[in-house]
């Protein structure tokens, strides 16, 4: 199993990026997939998630800036991050949740915010 982010970079406060995450040898569909954030000296964060029937929860500090979505047919799973702020920036991590056994993490995209 391999997932791989994209996307990430830096951008502006008020601007917006949109991270993308490939799955291989895993059928996102099935599962409950999902964006967590670390930031330097801080513990890994859950940002939002979305569940093998389509349902979303996402971090207080994200709702209504933040989106996420999946399209099946690409195995993809996406972020869209809109109004941007500087406390967004961190590693962004991909995640798929893994029914025998650890979840499955990618390696990770940075996120910068700033002017």
């Amino acid at each position: 199993v391999q997932l791989v982010e994209s996307g990430g970079g830096l951008a502006q406060p008020g601007g917006s990026l949109r991270l993308s995450c490939a799955a291989s040898g895993i059928i996102f569909s099935a599962y409950r997939v999902g964006w967590y954030r670390q930031a330097p000296g801080k513990q890994r964060e859950l940002v939002a998630t979305i569940t093998r029937l389509g349902a979303t929860n996402y971090a207080d500090s994200v709702k209504g800036r933040f989106t996420i979505d999946r399209d099946n047919a690409k195995n993809t799973v996406y972020l869209q991050m809109n109004s941007l702020k500087p406390e967004d920036t961190a590693v962004y991590y991909c995640n798929s949740e893994n029914p025998v056994g650890p979840d499955y993490w990618g390696q990770g995209t940075q996120v910068t915010v700033s002017s």
